[in-house]
């Protein structure tokens, strides 16, 4: 959605939040195929990875890299921080980076196993955080696209104030009733989704499910033929629990 320009006073002061907590679920058969499986999802958002998906996520905003910082953890996982600025801004001009320090991109990464079962989850934490008129909305569906997870939630968040040229003050500086305004109709269409806003704080929060289940897309090196019918059965209640755990944030009875 396109956002209509408004004519501001001096800078605009409002900081502008995207955040997301995106998961993939899958199930590996066996302790080798779980220790197989957190080295390929380790190898697949490495830091380097993930630095050309921040690059990206800062051309898409139109904003201007001032510093990369990278690192892959051991046993797993990586992050990634982006200082950026609405502006090029020349090496010498320290004091304006600092300025500027509240314009970011960051991403954390988390594979991680059930202790007791199969059931492996990777999350992925990413913050769009911008000062001024730099849209970290722009990039929702492009980080979307990109991580393609089962379970997302977001949480967008505008803060301080700015002036229009006549002095009045403004709160936030466009349009919106939910983050699902900003999101594709081929995304919307693939999950079910659930907002809860504090409209008077400018507090907007999305959590998304992914609809279709096909059991072949959670087993990792394995198909659903090789299995029986009841292993089939009992995988599809696991990564069902867990999806449904994640999504409505809470331990649930065990699913029949």
């Amino acid at each position: 959605m396109k956002m209509k320009k408004l004519r501001l006073y001096g800078f605009n002061n409002l900081t502008k939040t995207l955040s997301f907590n995106m998961y993939d679920i899958c199930y590996a058969i066996s302790e080798e195929a779980r220790r197989q499986y957190i080295e390929y999802i380790d190898e697949q958002y490495n830091a380097a990875r993930l630095t050309r998906i921040l690059q990206n996520v800062s051309s898409v905003i139109g904003a201007h890299i001032l510093n990369i910082a990278s690192q892959d953890y051991e046993p797993q996982g990586a992050s990634v921080t982006i200082l950026i600025s609405e502006e090029p801004v020349e090496p010498q001009d320290a004091d304006v980076v600092c300025h500027l320090d509240k314009s970011h991109l960051t991403v954390h990464t988390y594979p991680e196993s059930h202790p007791q079962k199969g059931i492996m989850t990777f999350r992925a934490d990413i913050d769009v955080s911008t000062c001024g008129r730099i849209s970290p909305l722009n990039a929702l569906n492009y980080l979307l696209d990109s991580f393609d997870s089962d379970i997302v939630t977001l949480d967008y968040h505008v803060r301080g104030f700015t002036r229009d040229v006549s002095g009045k003050k403004l709160f936030i500086d466009h349009r919106i009733n939910s983050i699902q305004n900003y999101i594709s109709h081929q995304t919307r269409r693939r999950y079910d989704m659930i907002d809860v806003n504090v409209y008077q704080e400018n507090i907007f929060h999305t959590k998304m499910m992914l609809k279709d289940f096909d059991l072949n897309n959670y087993l990792f090196n394995k198909n659903a033929d090789e299995l029986t019918e009841r292993q089939q059965r009992q995988i599809r209640r696991l990564v069902r629990q867990e999806m449904q755990e994640i999504f409505h944030g809470r331990n649930m009875p065990s699913m029949p």
